[in-house]
């Protein structure tokens, strides 16, 4: 059985490329991360003998899923109703033009996340409460957030453990193949 190292060489190349590749962009690319999700949002009636009305409420979260620490993160509102931010940061508030304001927090360290809820009257929807949300360094991410369970590490290893062991598979079965291949040209 002849081995032929150019082959091996050539098939390898690219993956330790891309691994290698991986690491470099990992190490020298590490940000932070800003998420926003809404949590909920709601209206609750209020009804007593004298009248009737409604009181609108909703809160988000802030979330820095990155390596690194976000500075001068601000929330911009078109207006900016009644509110409590937990857990409470140090933050302030910047007052804009036409009652728009921003919340400005300092610093969100990797895996701190803010939450921010508000309580104003109709006919303000919490659509038209917010206008953005970014740091010195990003934009954050908006994401739409469905609630799931989440996995326990026993799965999670498991799952990872059968992924890498298909990718390897695949991989020895192309190496083999080619080798074949290139044995049966020669």
């Amino acid at each position: 059985m002849d081995i032929n190292i150019e082959v091996i060489g050539k098939l390898l190349a690219p993956v330790f490329t891309a691994i290698l590749g991986f690491i470099v962009k990992k190490y020298f690319e590490a940000r932070p991360k800003l998420i926003t999700y809404l949590v909920h949002a709601s209206a609750i009636p209020f009804r007593s003998e004298e009248n009737e009305m409604t009181v609108n409420t909703h809160s988000i979260v802030v979330r820095n899923s990155g390596e690194r620490t976000a500075h001068n993160v601000r929330i911009g509102h078109n207006f900016l109703p009644a509110h409590q931010v937990f857990p409470q940061v140090s933050h302030a508030i910047i007052a804009g033009v036409n009652s728009s304001a921003e919340i400005l927090v300092p610093t969100l360290v990797p895996g701190e996340q803010v939450t921010i809820s508000y309580l104003y009257f109709p006919p303000c929807l919490w659509s038209e409460v917010h206008s953005y949300c970014k740091c010195d360094e990003m934009a954050a991410k908006y994401i739409n957030i469905v609630p799931s369970p989440q996995l326990g590490k026993l799965e999670e290893t498991i799952i990872w453990g059968l992924i890498f062991v298909g990718a390897s598979t695949i991989v020895y079965w192309i190496i083999y193949w080619l080798w074949l291949w290139a044995n049966n040209a020669a």
